[in-house]
């Protein structure tokens, strides 16, 4: 346990432990089969306030720190990394919408997000753009007080599982690149949008979508401050989410570690455990002190965040040494298992999937190494 906690945040990281234990983790590997997450799980966890606790009290949060929910998402991933993603999709747009929506919009969305009466997925990625995210092809062209979109957004993580999406659109000249994107809040239900999924190697329970918006109308009022600001919204919220998916994939890795360690005190070889043999343990315990670094970056990122210090560097460090140390710690947990974990019976081979997903979603390594360089020598010319 963490010392420097406030009681308020071990209350929290207690409940989502035990909650994650008993009702989320049996369930991990049937949810690889039903392709779903289950939406009465979903209302589960938000009542017990685990989904977007930093969101203000008056639109249903808990206003806590913006730590809590990183710490919930850590203890969900060790239960299932994919119900996990709720938490970090619902604090990254609560926060966009909280902020920037008008406040009768935010307060027709914000709480129901909180509650896990409604899902809220991101729509940035396009075919083209990938990880150049400012280029930008699907238009919102305004038409009175009303805007009509049209293109497809492409590898969009719970677009069909999802009642409303934070949509970002080219709004203005092409070569206005980042100053030409808006933001809008556009419900999946409405008219001439569509979506297909993608056959992905893991994250099942998620799923990506191509997205298509075939002259979808919405009103005026669903978008998100002003024109042109869009951009800049989504880059502020992704130094949240970095760190928040950091502690996800970490948990997820923490659980095949943990179920490592207990497996060689229980199996034998020549006579003894394999835990007498330290071939076995060093790894492990490599393993072991890797997590253990990764997971105090990302905290150390999240009380900057709360302490409004600058942490764009910090997130990015998050975003690519954590992913790529669970992605190295369950292989090596795998391998441990011998032809046990090779399996599809134990789960280290569904979260070795799952989680190597997360090496490229949110943005890949060299996307992040790319930030923090710039980062650094741009403070350095300072």
């Amino acid at each position: 346990m963490d010392p420097s906690l406030s009681d308020d945040l071990r209350l929290i990281k207690a409940t989502a432990e035990r909650f994650a234990a008993e009702r989320i983790a049996p369930g991990y590997m049937a949810r690889e089969t039903s392709a779903r997450i289950d939406r009465a799980l979903i209302r589960e966890i938000g009542q017990l306030g685990l989904i977007a606790p930093e969101v203000p009290q008056h639109l249903g949060g808990l206003g806590l720190p913006s730590l809590t929910s990183g710490l919930i998402a850590e203890a969900i991933g060790h239960a299932d990394l994919n119900v996990a993603y709720l938490q970090v999709l619902g604090s990254l747009n609560g926060k966009i919408i909280a902020e920037h929506a008008s406040p009768a919009l935010a307060e027709q969305w914000v709480p129901k997000i909180v509650a896990g009466e409604a899902v809220a997925c991101l729509g940035l990625t396009e075919p083209r753009g990938g990880s150049d995210a400012a280029n930008l092809a699907l238009s919102a062209r305004p038409d009175g007080n009303r805007y009509i979109l049209k293109g497809e957004k492409s590898s969009i993580s719970m677009a069909d599982q999802s009642d409303v999406m934070v949509l970002f659109a080219r709004t203005g000249a092409v070569d206005a690149k980042a100053r030409g994107v808006s933001a809008f809040l556009v419900p999946m239900a409405t008219p001439g949008i569509t979506t297909q999924r993608y056959r992905d190697l893991g994250s099942h329970a998620i799923g990506r979508c191509s997205v298509f918006f075939d002259d979808v109308i919405i009103p005026a009022e669903c978008r998100l401050a002003a024109e042109g600001a869009g951009f800049v919204q989504v880059m502020q919220g992704f130094d949240f989410s970095r760190a928040l998916i950091g502690l996800q994939v970490l948990g997820a890795a923490q659980a095949s570690l943990d179920e490592s360690w207990a497996h060689i005190q229980e199996r034998q070889a020549f006579g003894a455990p394999l835990s007498r043999n330290q071939g076995i343990t060093f790894p492990l315990a490599e393993a072991d002190t890797m997590i253990a670094a990764a997971r105090q970056l990302c905290y150390h990122t999240l009380r900057l965040k709360d302490a409004g210090l600058p942490h764009t560097a910090e997130a990015a460090m998050c975003k690519w040494l954590a992913p790529k140390t669970a992605v190295d710690v369950i292989h090596q947990c795998l391998l441990t298992h011998g032809h046990y974990g090779w399996s599809l019976d134990l789960p280290h081979q569904q979260r070795l999937r799952d989680v190597m997903g997360l090496e490229i979603g949110d943005g890949t390594a060299q996307i992040m190494k790319m930030i923090i360089a710039r980062e650094r020598l741009t403070k350095g010319l300072h």
